[in-house]
């Protein structure tokens, strides 16, 4: 799978639409799981949101060191913690570029597996970072939007994107 990066204005429109909700957990969403952490793992990423393949549904892939990779499709946060953590993040979008951004330490999370079950978790630390990040994207949103916009012109500058509009409106 081509992993969708801002370098390519119809690639940024598809990483700027929000992801439609998955119907039916079939046979096609385990394949397209199983491909998606094959291409995060070959790209030696931590998360892998459908918008970032070209895939306009709510699904994304996290696997935080050697732990088994956790698919999550239409996943919803139903809380968060006051307390925030700082993370220095990336993306396989933006490739090279990183920025530190604040969220929510711990959240609860809701979404359903390849197998068609609904789960909960609670997540804190990184894998709550992670959680949120691969989140914004089914959303539209990038990280770069959590950013000053002098730092965020500052990496657009390096994509000739400094003056393109890459908002979600």
């Amino acid at each position: 799978m081509e992993i969708y990066t801002i370098e390519f204005k119809d690639q940024l429109r598809m990483l700027r639409q929000v992801a439609s909700p998955i119907e039916d957990i079939n046979g096609q969403t385990v394949k397209l799981a199983e491909d998606m952490i094959a291409t995060m793992i070959e790209a030696k990423g931590i998360g892998l949101a459908g918008p970032q393949v070209g895939m306009k549904e709510r699904i994304f892939i996290v696997q935080i060191d050697e732990n088994d990779p956790l698919v999550f499709i239409n996943p919803e946060i139903i809380s968060t913690s006051p307390e925030l953590a700082n993370y220095e993040e990336g993306c396989l979008s933006i490739p090279g570029q990183y920025a530190e951004i604040k969220r929510p330490k711990t959240i609860q999370v809701q979404a359903w597996n390849h197998r068609g079950r609904a789960f909960n978790l609670e997540a804190t630390g990184l894998l709550a970072t992670v959680i949120q990040h691969e989140l914004d994207h089914l959303n539209g949103i990038l990280f770069i939007d959590h950013i000053s916009s002098q730092k965020r012109s500052k990496i657009l500058g390096k994509f000739n994107l400094a003056n393109t509009r890459v908002s979600t409106d």
